[in-house]
């Protein structure tokens, strides 16, 4: 086993977040889902500094394994909310996803997190794309997810799809644990597991974004319904999101931001928190400040989906599964 205090960190970085935070009142847990990643900052950042706490919510995180869990559960209502990629939700919206949830889930997305931060890492003796024809590739799930972004990352760099072996492995922590053990020679991950698999000797092959351009990739995401029955800590949520982003990008707050970021990442050195710690704030590619939902990556996402998705659609429009009043109001 190749583990690490950087790989420790990475693989299990949200798996304490299922805590929650006492508050003054007996409200019901406001219960979120997530990956490892970056979306999980400002949630450690609204605990710690109370930005929840002070809109009145008792909120709860769990870390889900793979994109299917996490669809189910938002589904059947084991969680209120679920920072996601927005591909999953048109995926399940369309009949495209990779189970049948039993019912129209009509998930909505609510604000934006960001393009997806995504790389193309690979094995050490993987120099080029052509390097990895014959070679396999890991995904969370073949029909949602960044699958898309991979598949179109080869397509755009002369490997088609039929020159690779797919695996399905889960979510980005599990598929770094397989990429570090050898058991596939490349995969999609977002920051700061790119970091992580970088730090070990892995190859940075291509920033996403450099191929694909704009892109939406994580977004707050529910129900309809359920947004509707629960409009104020919906809302409530949003604003205790944006507080604490507005926290870390504040100059002031970065000593104790990279102190936060390490000690949530169990362990993470000094310098991969630093480098974590720019790549994720950046203004033009990091985390988004005004959580705004990109329209023109939005349409990148739907460009994808109607390249590769089954059964066969041409997806155009963005605005089908956004709903903007929650941000508008939590702007207010």
């Amino acid at each position: 086993m190749r583990g690490s205090k950087i790989l420790r960190a990475a693989l299990f970085a949200g798996l304490a977040l299922s805590a929650t935070i006492s508050v003054a009142t007996a409200a019901e847990p406001f219960k979120v889902v997530a990956f490892a990643g970056a979306s999980n900052w400002p949630f450690w950042v609204g605990q710690e500094k109370g930005f929840f706490q002070k809109q009145g919510l008792d909120v709860a995180l769990a870390i889900t394994p793979n994109s299917t869990e996490m669809a189910k559960n938002l589904f059947n209502g084991v969680f209120d909310l679920a920072l996601t990629s927005v591909d999953n939700i048109i995926a399940y919206n369309e009949g495209q996803g990779e189970t049948d949830l039993g019912g129209a889930p009509d998930f909505v997305a609510l604000f934006g997190v960001d393009n997806g931060l995504l790389h193309v890492m690979v094995a050490p003796e993987v120099k080029t794309f052509a390097d990895l024809k014959g070679k396999t590739l890991s995904v969370d799930a073949m029909t949602t997810g960044f699958a898309f972004v991979l598949r179109d990352a080869l397509a755009k760099n002369g490997v088609a799809e039929k020159d690779v072996t797919w695996v399905k492995v889960g979510g980005g922590a599990q598929r770094l644990q397989a990429l570090l053990e050898n058991k596939q020679a490349g995969t999609l991950l977002n920051t700061p597991l790119d970091i992580a698999a970088e730090a070990k000797g892995f190859v940075r092959l291509q920033n996403a974004t450099e191929a694909l351009g704009a892109y939406q990739g994580i977004v707050a995401t529910t129900r309809r319904g359920a947004a509707a029955a629960k409009r104020a800590q919906m809302v409530g949520f949003t604003k205790g999101f944006k507080a604490s982003v507005d926290w870390l990008v504040d100059p002031a707050n970065k000593e104790e931001a990279i102190a936060m970021l390490s000690k949530n990442m169990r362990g993470m050195e000094r310098p991969q928190a630093e480098l974590a710690y720019t790549k994720l704030l950046d203004a033009k590619t990091g985390i988004y400040s005004d959580l705004r939902i990109d329209r023109e990556g939005m349409k990148t996402v739907l460009r994808l989906r109607s390249t590769y998705a089954e059964p066969k659609k041409a997806l155009t429009d963005p605005e089908r599964y956004i709903d903007d009043s929650y941000l508008a109001e939590a702007m207010k």
